[in-house]
């Protein structure tokens, strides 16, 4: 199991690897960024169930709001899905029932 400041570093890293200005010589797969959106959700599993809600409405809440908001703002709505071939949730849910990062697309991929 993942520590929450793992899960914020790993949700960090998948923000700023679709900023411009990102260079980087490893390799990702865009089966990475499912992972990273899998993992995005368990971030929110986390923050609604397992943290004080002092931790949610303070500097943790604060933190993701702003993650949550550069990633938006570095994507666009999907609402055709048409990165679901390839980047699908792994928990069966209805897709009104999704985070939102998973209705959008990064206005640059940034996979290999």
């Amino acid at each position: 199991m993942y520590s929450v400041a793992h899960r914020f570093a790993s949700w960090e890293r998948v923000v700023r690897r679709m900023e411009p200005g990102w260079s980087s010589e490893d390799f990702y797969p865009v089966s990475a960024y499912s992972n990273d959106l899998d993992s995005r959700d368990s971030l929110e599993d986390v923050m609604r169930s397992a943290l004080p809600i002092e931790a949610r409405e303070g500097a943790l809440g604060r933190l993701l709001a702003r993650l949550d908001s550069r990633f938006r703002a570095e994507t666009v709505p999907d609402p055709e899905l048409s990165l679901r071939p390839w980047v699908r949730p792994t928990k069966e849910k209805p897709e009104a029932e999704l985070g939102e990062w998973w209705k959008r697309k990064p206005v640059r991929e940034p996979w290999d």
